[in-house]
């Protein structure tokens, strides 16, 4: 490497045009953050930064050349935003993705017009994206997080035990199937919850998807050919669950909205039921309330 110094700028324009043409659409803002990784400091600071020394060039462009293989800029850095937290995440585990943050925030208004004592669970938890963040974001709440993968748990437990203290004890963990009726009775009481999240598995088999997700669990991306393998035994396990006029919100593949909210309206323990698109107008998730 020449004894020249190595401008920021210049590193991060290469590393831009590296990665588009790997195909990856983000590229100027990857490469920022992986920058921003590296020197250990908020990408926002980067214009102040000038040059570095040839260690972090060639941890720079190590990390680029992860990503250019389409490994997950998370599983690069080791974490993940969501909301008002961050997560550690890898292998075995789930990234979250900032659309879920739309149910996210439907369940934080759901929760406050709720009386007390209010209980929330998070069922296909994953890495503990919603339950962490809805402990935090909602003081008042007991969040319980339901997980089966024994990978996954690993990350969950992690992620709540680096939580703070105020947000920590007040977060259950439990691992068991969501679609077991028997499992699910045995550590969440029948008709004691108030707000009910779920961001299962959800993609159609036969469905394309992109190369990062391929270093997603198999598990917790798809759900049988149509999509719905998860939700629909699912939907009877949560009405049991909900407190009369509890709700639930159950994120789903874009082309499942519609089975989704058919699913809830024909098992008969529900009203109001609601598809909500994102800000892309996307089919997103559906909402629905446990009839009293």
């Amino acid at each position: 490497m020449s004894d020249a110094p190595v401008r920021v700028a210049d590193e991060i324009r290469g590393a831009t045009a590296q990665l588009a043409a790997a195909g990856i659409d983000s590229a100027r803002r990857d490469a920022e953050w992986l920058m921003a990784h590296v020197l250990a400091c908020d990408p926002g600071r980067l214009i102040v930064i000038d040059t570095i020394d040839d260690a972090h060039v060639r941890e720079f462009r190590a990390a680029i050349d992860q990503r250019a293989h389409r490994i997950p800029l998370q599983h690069i850095v080791g974490t993940a935003a969501f909301g008002p937290i961050e997560l550690a995440v890898g292998p075995g585990v789930f990234i979250p993705r900032p659309e879920t943050e739309f149910l996210l925030e439907w369940a934080v208004s759901a929760a406050a017009t709720m009386a007390a004592p209010l209980r929330i669970v998070d069922l296909c938890s994953g890495s503990g994206a919603l339950a962490i963040a809805l402990a935090t974001m909602v003081g008042s709440a007991r969040v319980a997080a339901v997980e089966i993968s024994d990978d996954a748990l690993k990350w969950l437990r992690r992620n709540v035990s680096d939580a703070p203290e105020a947000v920590r004890e007040r977060i259950d963990v439990f691992a068991a199937d969501v679609t077991d009726a028997a499992q699910i009775g045995r550590v969440i009481p029948a008709g004691s919850v108030s707000v009910v999240v779920t961001n299962p598995p959800y993609v159609p088999r036969r469905s394309a998807v992109g190369p990062e997700v391929d270093h997603d669990p198999e598990r917790a991306v798809f759900a049988g050919d149509d999509g719905m393998s998860v939700i629909i035994p699912m939907v009877p396990v949560i009405a049991t669950m909900l407190t009369a006029g509890g709700v639930v919100g159950i994120e789903h593949d874009d082309t499942t909205s519609d089975a989704v909210v058919d699913c809830l309206r024909a098992h008969g323990a529900f009203d109001e039921v609601t598809a909500h698109t994102d800000l892309a107008g996307r089919p997103r998730f559906v909402t629905a309330r446990r009839i009293a």
